[in-house]
Formats: structure tokens, sequence, C-alpha cells
């Protein structure tokens, strides 16, 4: 039997990609709105009463009221807003991030996607404050470049029409939405500050948390990575390159983490790569999706 899943927010640039991974599955039924019924709270109701699963593609006030909607109903969630990240109750979907995982999001009646940014700070930084080779007050900043799409349709109009600009660095007043779900999946006692920017390109990212050494070794980084992921499906750890490219991941739902520096000048740079639509967005509800109804983790990815 096929498994009911209401994509809330459809028309936006997370619900179509995740639409277009999940239509062409025969184990997956899809309960969709008319159009012009897609903020109606009543068929949004029917529609959550239908679903076993609702994957919410909302921005936050939506997606709460989604959850107040279906109050009583037996569906369950998948949230990608920033709404649920850090709330009481919910799951935080990242099956990599401890051992228990997996299991835990497969059985969660609530499961809140990570962020696109926090999807690769926290893969860098929870294994290693979890082996004790970072200190919980000790990353002192982050760094990443996004492409565009990650703005919603706003953001795409302006960065696709004449004249746009080719890169630009925002948030610098330490307000962004990631950083709660970076302190406290990766573990942290202090908050970092975050520099987050935009390219000119549509998907694609990196995102850099620099560091100095202090008597460890590039190794023992690298290789507390490597153990953290050894036999995970989409996160690998990769040798340092001369350039790292944020599009390499583009259209999969693949994470790369790498350890950059040199144990003679005392400084680290750790990178993670990733597609901020694939495994920073619609690839992870996909994969969150398929161990909540037990189907092969990398079905439809």
């Amino acid at each position: 039997m096929a498994h009911k899943v209401f994509i809330d927010g459809e028309a936006g640039t997370t619900g179509l990609q995740i639409r277009d991974r999940l239509a062409p599955r025969a184990d997956i039924e899809l309960v969709q709105l008319d159009p012009a019924r897609r903020k109606d709270p009543l068929a949004r109701h029917d529609a959550l009463a239908e679903a076993d699963i609702a994957i919410l593609c909302l921005p936050d006030a939506a997606a709460r009221e989604a959850v107040e909607l279906a109050e009583g109903l037996p569906v369950r969630f998948i949230d990608a807003s920033t709404a649920h990240r850090v709330a009481p109750g919910w799951v935080f979907g990242f099956p990599e991030l401890t051992a228990e995982a997996r299991d835990t999001i497969a059985n969660a009646a609530r499961v809140s996607n990570p962020g696109c940014y926090s999807t690769g700070a926290i893969a860098l930084a929870a294994p290693l404050v979890a082996a004790g080779l970072v200190a919980p007050d000790e990353i002192a900043s982050i760094n990443a470049v996004s492409g565009y799409t990650g703005g919603g349709k706003e953001l795409i109009a302006e960065m696709e029409s004449p004249g746009a600009p080719a890169h630009f660095t925002y948030a610098l007043a330490q307000g962004h939405k990631h950083l709660p779900e970076i302190i406290r999946h990766a573990g942290l006692s202090r908050r970092p500050v975050f520099a987050p920017s935009v390219g000119q390109f549509a998907q694609g990212m990196t995102v850099q948390i620099p560091l100095h050494l202090n008597g460890r070794r590039i190794a023992d980084l690298h290789d507390a990575l490597a153990a953290h992921y050894a036999g995970a499906r989409f996160v690998r750890v990769v040798e340092p390159a001369a350039r790292v490219v944020p599009t390499a991941l583009n259209d999969t739902n693949e994470l790369h983490l790498s350890v950059h520096g040199s144990d003679e000048n005392g400084c680290a740079v750790l990178v993670a790569v990733l597609d901020n639509l694939g495994k920073g967005a619609s690839g992870a509800a996909v994969q969150n999706l398929n161990l909540m109804i037990g189907a092969a983790e990398d079905a439809g990815l």
C-alpha cells in the first residue's frame, strides 16, 4: 500500500524539488490541493487528515499554523522550515548526527529538517565536540557561501535580473535563523560569529570553520570525522583539494567534509560541501521520509 504524503507548500522551491523526487515512486501517493485553495485552511486541514505524513515547505508562521490545523489528527510531520528545529517534542532530522538518530527519526511523529548552512556546520562540529577534540566554546566563527535558490522566490528573481550582484554577505548583525540550531545540535556552549553569503550561482554551498590546532594534528580531526561517518550513505570525509567548489555536489544528496591546513603552521579549516537544495533541504526531507516509512534510505535520491 502506498504511503500518502501531503507537501504543504508544494509550489515553493523546496516543495517542487520534493514533489519531483516523490512523484515517480510507486510507494508514495501524493495528496495535492487545487492551486486556488492551497492557502485555504479547510482544504489544508482535509489534506492533513488524508495524509500519513505531511512535509511542510512553508514560512515559519504557516508551518506552525499547519501543526495547529492538524491537532488531533494522526498525521506525522517533516518540517522544512525553521519553526521547530529547537522546539520541544520535535526530532532533529539529521540521520548521521548520532548512532541513534536514524531509529529516532524512523519512529518520530514530528521531524524538523536541518537548515542548509546548519547541515554543513553541524556535520563538521558535532562529531569533533563529541569526541573531545574541539571544546564547546572553541569555535569562534563560521563562514559560508550559498547559491541564491536558498533565499526563495524573491531572491531568485533578484539574482536572475539584470544588474544583480556577483556576491553579497548578509546577516552580519548575528541574527541568522540557523544559529540556534547550530549551537544546540553541534553541542556548542558559546555563540559563534556567523558570516553567510550568497554567490551568483543557483545552487550549491560551502561552509567553513577555521580553527587553531593548539597541539592537535590535521590527521586527528580528519580521522575523527571519518570514524563518525564510516558507513554513512550520503556523508563522506574526503581529502583536501587545492580548490573547493560549492557547486560540486549539485543535484545530489551528498555531503562532503574535509580538513585543510597544516600542522606546521598550526591552523586548520574544516570545510563542508553540499547542495543547498539537496542535503540542505529537499533531499534531506526525502531521506527522513524514507526512514519514517521504512523505505530504503536512498530511495528517490
